[in-house]
């Protein structure tokens, strides 16, 4: 209990220096409460739910789908929920994350990268830093030559996130899932990991058509993930 207690404490800490609102904090705490007391914590925690990009009812949904938690009445639900998506938010500056800076946009979508450091990716060209909202805007910028031209041998790093553990890999060395039921930012993804019993995992659990290299990483694979028929 006195663990619990003390992980509690510096949760709500964190979470009450951010802009809560008091009923907010307290369905937080009760969220925590139910999630360790009737749930399987770990099993919720690990489940992988994106509450980036959920609302809180959809969180429940999902949560309900994880199978973590019993049958819960529809005020714990909403409790566990605004848990799961808080206690995600204060762990996405975890070390070894791509520190993307406030205001920076994606090269080829436009879209702010620093609101979803889920899924950032980071290129350095000639010691000038790129971030990309995802895999796939990063890799049109390192593919399509004709509408993003730079020196490619110019290349010093590729960098991307890591879906689990939101630790930033090598984009050369992750794995990637192709074809799978989790959506980014602009949709269809390539999603990265550092190992490949990673890959697999999520394979199962999302639906994933199969595992690529970055070198399998192919024009046409990368638009058809846009609904575009590439030759």
């Amino acid at each position: 209990m006195f663990i619990r207690f003390t992980i509690f404490s510096i949760l709500f800490v964190v979470l009450s220096a951010g802009e809560l609102t008091l009923g907010e904090q307290k369905l937080v705490k009760k969220g925590h409460k139910v999630a360790t007391i009737v749930c399987d914590e770990q099993k919720l925690l690990s489940s992988h739910i994106d509450t980036t990009h959920l609302s809180i009812e959809q969180i429940g949904e999902a949560i309900k789908v994880s199978q973590a938690c019993p049958k819960l009445s529809k005020s714990k639900l909403k409790a566990v929920s605004y848990y799961l998506l808080h206690h995600t938010q204060s762990h996405t500056t975890t070390r070894g994350t791509i520190s993307v800076p406030t205001n920076t946009k994606c090269p080829v979508c436009g879209m702010f990268v620093h609101k979803h450091p889920k899924w950032s990716a980071k290129m350095v060209v000639s010691s000038k830093e790129f971030y990309f909202d995802g895999v796939k805007d990063m890799m049109k910028y390192y593919i399509f030559d004709v509408d993003f031209p730079y020196s490619r041998d110019s290349i010093e790093s590729i960098l991307v996130t890591n879906f689990y553990t939101l630790e930033s890999i090598d984009a050369k060395s992750a794995y990637y899932v192709l074809g799978s039921n989790m959506y980014g930012p602009m949709g269809n993804e390539l999603i990265p990991f550092t190992t490949q019993k990673e890959a697999k995992n999520f394979m199962l659990d999302h639906k994933g058509e199969k595992i690529v290299r970055f070198g399998d990483i192919t024009p046409k694979m990368v638009m058809a993930l846009d609904g575009v028929d590439y030759e």
